[in-house]
C-alpha cells in the first residue's frame, strides 16, 4: 500500500507541479492583460484630453477674433469707413469660427458645447446686427451704441464660456493675488 501511494505520488507529482505552474501563468498573463487594458485606457483619456483642449484653445481664438472683428467693423461703419478689405478680414473671421465651432460640436463635452451655442448664437446676433446697421437699415431701437453693448455682453458670455472650457480641463483658477512664495 505505501509502495503504491509512493508511485502514485512519483508519478502525479510532475502533473500537479504542471498544472499549479499553469494556473500561476494564467493568473499573471490576466495580471498583465489587466494592467496593459489599464495602461490603454489612461493613454485614450489622455488622448481625449489632449484633442478637447487643442479644439477649445482653436474655438476660444476663434471667437475672440470674431468679436474683436465684430467690434472694429462696427466702428468702421459708425465712422462711415467700411472698406472691402475690412469686410474680408470680417469674413475670414467669422468662416474661422463657424471651422472651429463645428469641430468643437465633435469633440466638447456637454457643458462646453451649451456654453458655445450661447455664445455663437450671439455672435451671428451681433454679426445680424451689425450688418443691418451698416446697410442702413438697422432693428428699430439699435444704434451704434446699443450694438456696442450688445458686443461687450458677448464678452461677458465668452469669460463664462472659458471658465466652463477650463473646468472641463481640470485648469484650476488662480489666486486672485499674486503667489506668496514666502509661505512656502
Amino acid at each position: 500500500m505505501a509502495a503504491v501511494v509512493g508511485v502514485t505520488g512519483t508519478l502525479l507529482a510532475p502533473v500537479l507541479a504542471q498544472r499549479s505552474s499553469a494556473k500561476t501563468q494564467k493568473q499573471e498573463f490576466e495580471r498583465q492583460q489587466l494592467a496593459t487594458q489599464a495602461q490603454w485606457e489612461r493613454e485614450q483619456q489622455r488622448a481625449e484630453l489632449i484633442t478637447r483642449r487643442t479644439c477649445y484653445i482653436d474655438t476660444n481664438a476663434a471667437n475672440r477674433r470674431y468679436r474683436i472683428q465684430l467690434m472694429n467693423h462696427l466702428w468702421h461703419v459708425h465712422r462711415g469707413e467700411v472698406t472691402e478689405a475690412g469686410k474680408a478680414e470680417l469674413e475670414a473671421a467669422r468662416h474661422a469660427h463657424h471651422a472651429a465651432f463645428a469641430e468643437a460640436q465633435m469633440f466638447a463635452a456637454p457643458a462646453v458645447l451649451a456654453e458655445l451655442d450661447v455664445v455663437a448664437k450671439a455672435l451671428s446676433e451681433g454679426y445680424r446686427r451689425t450688418k443691418n446697421l451698416e446697410e442702413g437699415h438697422p432693428d428699430p431701437g439699435d444704434t451704434f451704441e446699443v450694438i456696442e453693448a450688445y458686443l461687450q455682453w458677448i464678452w461677458e458670455r465668452w469669460k463664462e464660456m472659458r471658465a466652463v472650457m477650463r473646468a472641463d480641463l481640470g485648469v484650476h483658477n488662480s489666486p486672485a493675488g499674486p503667489p506668496n512664495f514666502g509661505a512656502l
